[in-house]
């Protein structure tokens, strides 16, 4: 047989084994199914304009298998009590990967008592929910799949129902190097694919970081003025010459809930430090338009009323912060603040829901 024939009959050989499903073992969980693969191109990826690089724990690196398959269960209902609610259920990348309502649903149509905030930029944060009580995206992860309120499984349940399932076996497999199934590998995938939600290089970015002078327009150049000094918004909502996370990652106390019946705490339930109480994290402003409602729980509608209740010095209680006081904006002002927030809106993620692994 001379090479050429040779070699067009190897290759129709394994042409035929791949269609026999010889090497499906080895094709992508996400090839097999039709999703898309994990996002090409180095890990953690480069961050955007604007935005520093992705922190990362050294004991959870980031894998392309790992980010797949913490995208499949950041969809995934079925470890839920009643098989309804997945982390994208209140997390919706169609609206700012929060939920557009005052408080998170949760199995059998349970409120929670809190605003769901967005994952995006959640890489960034050094503490997670709005009280701070999780260290980590990884422990944050684990909060929510085991909250009576929200999805409402055990360890047992969750291992019970993806190991059940062939094509999670093996995603954990090619993520983690064998197929054991555990709260704490799929906290660990979780986190790893939130760390790809990031959103930067805004027109602000543009303007501030990228030296684009037309990114701007004028009166979200003197929004940003504003942002900086009457507003005085830049002293917890953090921009420095280098970035701009938009947040101090502290807590603080504007009054949010000191106006109820029975006081929220806030930090304080956490910390048992009475200087804490009413106290609650500081949120980036990234996508903002795109994140209502407002406040932890979600008592504003629109980004004007936000500006109104800072414009009055917010909710006055023995433990304000200091830094929260009448700002005696004028109606020009307070419309110059809210163009420059609008110039928050990046290039966040376009996330497809999966196909369910079977």
């Amino acid at each position: 047989m001379s090479s050429r024939p040779a070699a067009l009959f190897i290759q129709a050989a394994v042409f035929l084994l791949l269609l026999s499903g010889w090497g499906a073992s080895r094709a992508p969980l996400w090839a097999a199914q039709g999703n898309s693969p994990a996002p090409p191109g180095e890990l953690p990826p480069p961050p955007p304009l604007g935005l520093d690089d992705i922190p990362v724990p050294a004991d959870n690196p980031m894998s392309r298998e790992k980010v797949e398959l913490g995208r499949l269960l950041f969809f995934e209902r079925r470890i839920s009590a009643d098989g309804t609610v997945a982390c994208a259920t209140c997390h919706m990348p169609a609206r700012g990967f929060s939920n557009a309502r005052q408080y998170g649903v949760g199995v059998e149509g349970k409120l929670g008592i809190r605003n769901v905030p967005t994952v995006l930029n959640a890489a960034y944060y050094t503490s997670q929910f709005w009280d701070g009580r999780a260290k980590s995206l990884e422990e944050q992860a684990k909060g929510p799949i085991q909250n009576p309120a929200e999805m409402n499984a055990s360890e047992e349940r969750v291992v019970e129902v993806l190991g059940a399932i062939p094509a999670y076996r093996e995603a954990f497999r090619r993520a983690f190097g064998d197929p054991a199934i555990s709260l704490d590998r799929v906290a660990r995938a979780v986190a790893t694919f939130e760390r790809t939600l990031v959103s930067g290089g805004s027109p602000f970015d543009r303007w501030k970081f990228g030296g684009e002078e037309a990114a701007l327009p004028a009166e979200a150049r003197r929004g940003f003025d504003l942002f900086k000094a009457k507003a005085q918004c830049v002293k917890c909502h953090l921009v420095d010459e280098f970035s701009a996370p938009f947040t101090d990652n502290k807590f603080h106390n504007i009054g949010i809930g000191m106006d109820k019946q029975k006081p929220e705490l806030g930090r304080e339930e956490i910390t048992k430090d009475r200087k804490d109480r009413g106290k609650f994290k500081t949120p980036s402003l990234r996508e903002v338009t795109r994140t209502a409602p407002y406040m932890h729980d979600g008592r504003f509608s629109t980004l004007e009323e936000v500006v109104d209740f800072y414009d009055k010095g917010g909710h006055p209680n023995p433990s304000l912060d200091p830094d929260i006081f009448p700002l005696k904006l004028t109606p020009k002002e307070k419309k110059d603040l809210l163009a420059f927030l609008r110039t928050l809106e990046g290039n966040a993620p376009r996330v497809a829901e999966p196909e369910a692994p079977r």
